[in-house]
């Protein structure tokens, strides 16, 4: 690319010089030549002058009168008749002869000579004629001169015009270059890549969208990566309980196992429904918030999930406490998402929490609230860690809410820790009446 942009400008640097050149050449040399002309009629008219007197009296020329300051022009005199008196030009002008005897001035090209004729008149009447000549060479030799001048500025155009195009084409280039390196790298999977701005809007605009591209994906795989983990480890819990259960079992050979298989079934229901929503949730994570949510009653929803929960609680010798405030808004969430949440919350509570477990559906300024609360000792982590994806902790903290946390972010809402002891998450929602509704940061617990 670079060459080609160099031999471009080299190219319309010549072409634009040859297009000027040319022509001023050749008004150049035409202007020398009738420049020359008029010097040897105006010196033909000086000698015309001095030996006017002497032409008419029919005496001697001086040879003196027909030295002139260049000494390569020649010098003639004639008489009336066309005789020669003194001096000599080489070649035959009898032509240019008569008409300088017929008065006329003229001056012309014959040959290799620059010829002009000039009468010689006394009181008005013409006596003789002047003829004055020169090389044309002389002329030649200095138009040279003046073209080998225009040469040398062409020369110095060109080879101006030589370093602003490599210049150019290494402003060009850069940028061009760059940006092809970095989408080998966009290509070969490195999303960190950034490429330089050279200045050059256009190229700047391409590299800034390569950029935003990169950031995308890099943010997309990041979020499909951690999706993917969270959403493992949100499935390890129903299926450890299912191993737990048929373990169990397997121990007590002399007990019914009906019981065992039963639940077993239940829980690999509940697996096969996680499952389902967590794929749902992965295709609306992947198509992006375009799509229009219908709006979701929470009574309904929590109504639906209630005697599940409330088994599992009472396998521990624990209560289920729900209270739906009926004034409370309508949600306008994804119902996969918020039963995922709920489902997260209320895991924790049945493993790390005590005594009752209360669900709270209220109205909150520009939002609908879900609280969940336990009466257990409390979390002592901060809430920065306490969301946060910690993979490597043995006691299952992090992973789930660290997942509840980014689905309730992609419905536009917010989950925090709003009491430490005894613990109560609230999950705010936007409403389904006002979609434009900003959902505060942070609720008091209640």
């Amino acid at each position: 690319m670079r060459t080609r942009i160099i031999a471009l400008a080299v190219l319309t640097s010549v072409l634009a010089t040859c297009l000027f050149a040319i022509p001023l050449a050749v008004a150049v040399l035409e202007y020398s030549v009738q420049h020359e002309r008029g010097h040897l009629v105006r010196a033909a008219g000086d000698v015309a002058i001095d030996v006017s007197g002497n032409v008419y009296a029919e005496e001697p020329i001086d040879p003196g009168d027909l030295e002139l300051d260049d000494d390569d022009h020649a010098v003639a005199v004639y008489d009336d008749d066309g005789e020669r008196l003194a001096g000599a030009v080489p070649g035959e002008h009898s032509r240019l002869l008569s008409r300088a005897l017929d008065g006329k001035v003229r001056a012309r090209t014959e040959g290799d000579l620059l010829v002009a004729a000039f009468p010689v008149t006394h009181s008005d009447e013409v006596v003789g004629a002047v003829l004055v000549a020169t090389p044309r060479a002389t002329v030649l030799w200095q138009v040279g001169f003046l073209w080998a001048a225009m040469a040398g500025l062409a020369a110095a155009a060109v080879a101006i015009a030589w370093l602003v195009g490599r210049r150019q084409a290494r402003r060009l280039a850069r940028p061009l270059e760059d940006l092809e390196e970095s989408a080998r790298r966009l290509g070969d999977g490195d999303f960190s890549v950034r490429s330089h701005r050279g200045g050059i809007q256009e190229i700047d605009a391409v590299g800034a969208a390569l950029d935003a591209t990169a950031m995308r994906l890099d943010d997309l795989l990041a979020r499909e990566r951690a999706f993917s983990a969270d959403a493992s480890h949100q499935l390890r819990t129903p299926l450890a309980g299912m191993r737990l259960r048929l373990e169990a079992a397997l121990e007590r050979p002399d007990a019914d196992p009906r019981p065992a298989i039963t639940a077993t079934l239940v829980d690999a229901d509940r697996l096969e429904a996680i499952i389902d929503e967590l794929l749902t949730l992965a295709r609306a994570e992947r198509r992006g918030p375009a799509g229009r949510v219908e709006p979701l009653d929470l009574d309904t929803l929590i109504g639906e999930l209630s005697p599940e929960w409330g088994a599992r609680l009472a396998l521990h010798g624990r209560d289920l406490e729900v209270r739906v405030d009926p004034d409370a808004p309508d949600a306008r969430a994804s119902g996969a998402a918020v039963r995922q949440v709920l489902g997260v919350l209320v895991d924790n509570a049945v493993t790390h929490g005590r005594g009752t477990v209360t669900v709270a559906v209220r109205e909150a300024p520009g939002a609908v609230a879900v609280d969940v609360a336990d009466e257990g000792p409390g979390v002592h982590d901060a809430e920065g860690l306490l969301f946060s994806r910690q993979a490597d902790r043995r006691d299952g903290h992090g992973i789930g809410l660290a997942l509840a946390r980014r689905l309730v972010e992609a419905e536009q809402g917010r989950l925090t820790l709003t009491r430490v002891s005894p613990p109560v998450f609230t999950l705010l929602l936007p409403t389904a009446a006002r979609e434009d509704d900003v959902v505060p940061a942070r609720q008091p617990g209640g």
